[in-house]
């Protein structure tokens, strides 16, 4: 196994070795598409390095944007909801709802999801789940459209490639922008439209650069840096 390793490494630094500078998002996923392949469709993300202050309550850095291509991952969708909003859930697709035994299980370290919806009267009970759902970037929120009434609406839209941002402690924001199967065209779209809802996002009390560093990468391959200039 080692040996295979070392021979995927060695194809990678013959591939990015000439990259001593910082490139055009085109450029980046044209190298990611040519690096040796592993047994699985990787997945691409990009990283931010950004220049506000997160401690300031006028600097966070948060929003959702619609991928035209989706991530290629099939997102696992939680509904708390009572009643027809429950049937309303699972008729839209949602793969777990529920009320008191989704809290109680979420109380108990239950987090393998990707996404949390809760209509507006749930938000009581999904406040004091807090401690587990925000450090993992869970929490319902009504600016991301994951507290609301509309419930199908909320989960055809996380299926359909509906994403979530959100700059963290450090400055840093990442994204899953596709998979390496995609076609070339469609990655750039999904990280374009990314980048303009968080370039969008820009908090009017942040001074000074705002996009730092960008660096796109896959599962297994190395990140490569983005001439921010370029954007």
């Amino acid at each position: 196994m080692k040996e295979k390793k070392s021979k995927r490494f060695k194809e990678i630094n013959t591939l990015i070795k000439d990259i001593t500078e910082a490139v055009t998002i085109e450029q980046a996923v044209e190298t990611l598409k040519k690096l040796p392949p592993v047994k699985f469709d990787e997945t691409i993300e990009m990283s931010l390095k950004l220049g506000v202050d997160p401690k300031k309550a006028d600097q966070q850095v948060r929003g959702t944007v619609s991928l035209p291509h989706g991530t290629g991952k099939t997102l696992s969708v939680v509904v708390l909801a009572k009643g027809e909003k429950e049937k309303e859930a699972k008729d839209a697709g949602a793969d777990f709802f529920g009320s008191e035994e989704i809290i109680e299980k979420i109380k108990g370290g239950w987090t393998s999801f990707d996404a949390l919806i809760a209509t507006p009267d749930m938000m009581r009970e999904v406040g004091k789940l807090g401690k587990i759902l925000g450090p993992r970037g869970l929490m319902p929120t009504p600016k991301a459209g994951t507290v609301t009434t509309d419930i199908a609406k909320a989960v055809k839209e996380i299926k359909a490639g509906k994403v979530e941002f959100k700059v963290d402690k450090n400055c840093q924001l990442n994204n899953i922008v596709g998979k390496v199967s995609f076609a070339k065209e469609k990655l750039v779209e999904n990280i374009n439209k990314l980048m303009e809802a968080i370039i969008k996002a820009k908090p009017s009390s942040a001074k000074g650069i705002y996009i730092k560093s960008m660096f796109l990468a896959t599962t297994m391959g190395p990140g490569i840096k983005i001439d921010v200039q370029s954007l």
